[in-house]
């Protein structure tokens, strides 16, 4: 049976109906009913060819929640019916040194489920079993989709590089990614300060968990936070004097990646050694993390703020993410 889906058929073109016959099944796979689909900022760089990987017709959707409809031989741990989540990875070689160890995320020969492949933008979808994840009962699937490229990213970084509830956290950027930073910062036990360009955003990001807020034009108030913070993450897509940031890091203290400026990152060494402090990056997580990350969302009633608009709005949906006028993530819904 053909999978209904929407595809982009040239660059930064809209996206308009599109069927296709889907590989058979495998004895790891499962197909799902996709009942609601994230809209990312990536699936925008995919449909404009922005990283240079794209190939068309090219249908996005890596914030994927459905139900397992088949299941191939090998699958054991999926039932028929069963709530899943599906995220940017589909598949990875699971024999390498970094599958091997857990590291599914960090397979040089992982599949990306809309790169490559055709995404979560349709009724219908087949991906290895092991790269979809139950769904917790307590999580609603228009919430829990975007934690599952939106989430991941930034709770991964927290896991791996030690944030525990004695560190002082700074979130940079309050949007699709920094507001459920916010939250996992807070549910984590830290103090949490927040970081935007855009002062009226402060009443939000106390309400999403920051203890703090710091409008980065005050230069005053950048300079107020110097030698405080432990962890730092940028979510931003933009590019920022970071020095402040630096300065901003205790002894030891860390300042993470998961946005990606535009430019290369410059900042004075001196400014790194003499408080031993770093700067690092972190992708999405393995599937691992995104069931520890969907089990600690449940328990501390951690979701995306969202707005839903049906699968066949694409459009309308794509143009308001592209605006930048979404708060804080888009979510499409098969009727």
């Amino acid at each position: 049976m053909e999978i209904k889906a929407f595809a982009a058929h040239a660059t930064k073109a809209d996206l308009k109906p599109f069927q296709y016959e889907p590989k058979p099944l495998g004895p790891f796979d499962v197909e799902l009913k996709i009942s609601h689909c994230g809209i990312c900022h990536s699936d925008i760089h995919l449909i404009d060819n922005d990283w240079r990987i794209s190939s068309y017709p090219l249908v996005p959707g890596h914030e994927i929640v459905g139900t397992v409809t088949s299941a191939g031989t090998m699958v054991e741990h999926l039932k028929v019916g069963q709530r899943v989540g599906v995220g940017w990875q589909r598949s990875a070689c699971m024999i390498c040194d970094m599958c091997m160890s857990g590291q599914h995320n960090l397979c040089p020969k992982q599949q990306a489920t809309c790169a490559g492949n055709f995404g979560g933008f349709a009724d219908r979808i087949r991906v290895d079993s092991r790269f979809a994840i139950p769904i917790p009962n307590a999580l609603s699937s228009e919430t829990a989709a975007p934690l599952l490229c939106g989430g991941i990213t930034v709770f991964s970084p927290f896991m791996n590089f030690g944030v525990s509830p004695l560190h002082r956290v700074g979130v940079i950027g309050i949007g699709g990614l920094g507001h459920l930073a916010l939250q996992f910062a807070r549910a984590f036990g830290c103090e949490v300060t927040a970081f935007s360009h855009t002062r009226e955003k402060a009443s939000e990001a106390r309400d999403f968990g920051a203890h703090h807020f710091v409008w980065t034009k005050d230069a005053e108030k950048l300079k107020a936070v110097a030698g405080t913070l432990d962890f730092i993450i940028n979510t931003a897509n933009a590019d920022m004097d970071w020095t402040p940031f630096i300065e901003a890091l205790r002894p030891n203290g860390k300042l993470c990646f998961v946005g990606v400026p535009p430019s290369p990152v410059s900042v004075p060494v001196n400014y790194l050694l003499g408080g031993r402090k770093s700067i690092a990056a972190s992708p999405i997580g393995s599937p691992e993390e995104i069931r520890k990350m969907l089990d600690f969302a449940a328990r501390h009633h951690i979701g995306a703020k969202t707005e839903m608009r049906p699968m066949e709005e694409v459009n309308e949906a794509l143009k308001k993410v592209r605006d930048n006028t979404v708060r804080y993530r888009m979510v499409l819904a098969n009727t």
